[in-house]
C-alpha cells in the first residue's frame, strides 16, 4: 500500500537539495518539512555540489529560468547522480518558449533524472522538444481524459522508458509511470489549479518521497507522493469556509501534508494500476 511511504519519509527525514523558482520557493520549503523531510536551498554554482554532497536527494525545478541556474542544476545533478541520489526535474513551462524547452532538454540530456515531474504539455514538449504549453498551465487539447487514457499512457511509458525515468503526469487525472506499469490517479481538486505551485511543491515532495524509499520502489513511492498532494487537496477543500478562498485554501494543503499519516492516505488515495 502508498501509505507507507509516508512512514517512511518521516522516519528517514532525508535532506533535499532544492533548486527552484523564487515565486514558489517558501511553499516547497514548507511542504517538504509537512511530510516530514528538510529542505535547503542553494542555486550559487560555487556551492551546489557541496550543498547536494550533504543531502539525500535533489529537485530541479525550471520556473523562473535563467542561464546561471541551468548551470548549477548541472553541476548539482551530476553531483547527485554520482552519490546515487534520486534527481527530480520539474520542466516548468517547457513548451512556453525555445529558451525553456532546450534547457529541459539540456538537463534531461545531461543528467537523465530519476523523475520528471509536470503537466502533460511540458512532457509532450519535453518529448518532442516543442510544445503548445500555456506559460506553465497544461494546454486543454493535452489533457489526460478517460477517452484519451489509453493513448496518453502508451506515450508517457515509451517516453519514461527512453529516458530510464519515472514520469509523473499531473492534472485533472494523474498518470505516474516507468517504462511498463502505471499508476492512473484520481484525487485532488480542480481548486488547486488556482494556487500557485502546487506543482512546484508536489516536485519537492516526490524528492522527499523518493529519496526514502529503495530505487527498486521508486514508482511506488513517487505514486505515493501524487496521491498525497491530491488526497491533502481534498482534505483541505473541505476545511474552507464560504468566505474563504485561495490563499487560506493554499496554507491548509500544507496543513494536510503535516497531518497525513500512513491509514489514511491508504483510506484516500484512488488510483487504478495499469
Amino acid at each position: 500500500m502508498l501509505g507507507q511511504y509516508v512512514t517512511k519519509t518521516r522516519k528517514t527525514h532525508p535532506l533535499i537539495h532544492c533548486i527552484t523558482n523564487y515565486v514558489t520557493v517558501n511553499d516547497v520549503a514548507n511542504i517538504i518539512l509537512a511530510c516530514g523531510a528538510s529542505p535547503i536551498m542553494a542555486d550559487e554554482v560555487d556551492e551546489v555540489e557541496d550543498i547536494t554532497a550533504i543531502c539525500q536527494g535533489l529537485t530541479l525545478n525550471i520556473g523562473t529560468l535563467n542561464h546561471r541556474t541551468v548551470q548549477s542544476m548541472l553541476a548539482a545533478g551530476k553531483k547527485a547522480k554520482g552519490l546515487g541520489h534520486p534527481v527530480v526535474l520539474d520542466p516548468v513551462g517547457a513548451g512556453a518558449s525555445p529558451l525553456r524547452t532546450r534547457a529541459a532538454a539540456l538537463i534531461l540530456e545531461e543528467l537523465e533524472p530519476e523523475v520528471i515531474r509536470g503537466n502533460i504539455s511540458e512532457i509532450r514538449a519535453l518529448a518532442n522538444q516543442s510544445g503548445k504549453a500555456r506559460g506553465v498551465d497544461a494546454d486543454v487539447q493535452d489533457a489526460v481524459t478517460p477517452e484519451n487514457l489509453d493513448a496518453a499512457l502508451a506515450f508517457l511509458k515509451a517516453f519514461a522508458k527512453k529516458t530510464h525515468s519515472v514520469v509523473a503526469a499531473t492534472g485533472a487525472m494523474d498518470v505516474v509511470c516507468d517504462g511498463e506499469n502505471a499508476y492512473v490517479i484520481q484525487n485532488g481538486r480542480p481548486e488547486m489549479s488556482r494556487i500557485t505551485g502546487t506543482g512546484c511543491q508536489l516536485s519537492g515532495m516526490t524528492a522527499a518521497f523518493a529519496a526514502s524509499a529503495p530505487a527498486a520502489e521508486r514508482l511506488d513511492a513517487v505514486a505515493a507522493a501524487v496521491c498525497t498532494m491530491g488526497v491533502a487537496g481534498e482534505t483541505a477543500f473541505g476545511y474552507l469556509a464560504p468566505y474563504e478562498g485561495n490563499a487560506t485554501y493554499a496554507r491548509r494543503i500544507i496543513d494536510a501534508v503535516d497531518h497525513m499519516d500512513e491509514k489514511t492516505l491508504d483510506q484516500e488515495a484512488r488510483y487504478a494500476r495499469r
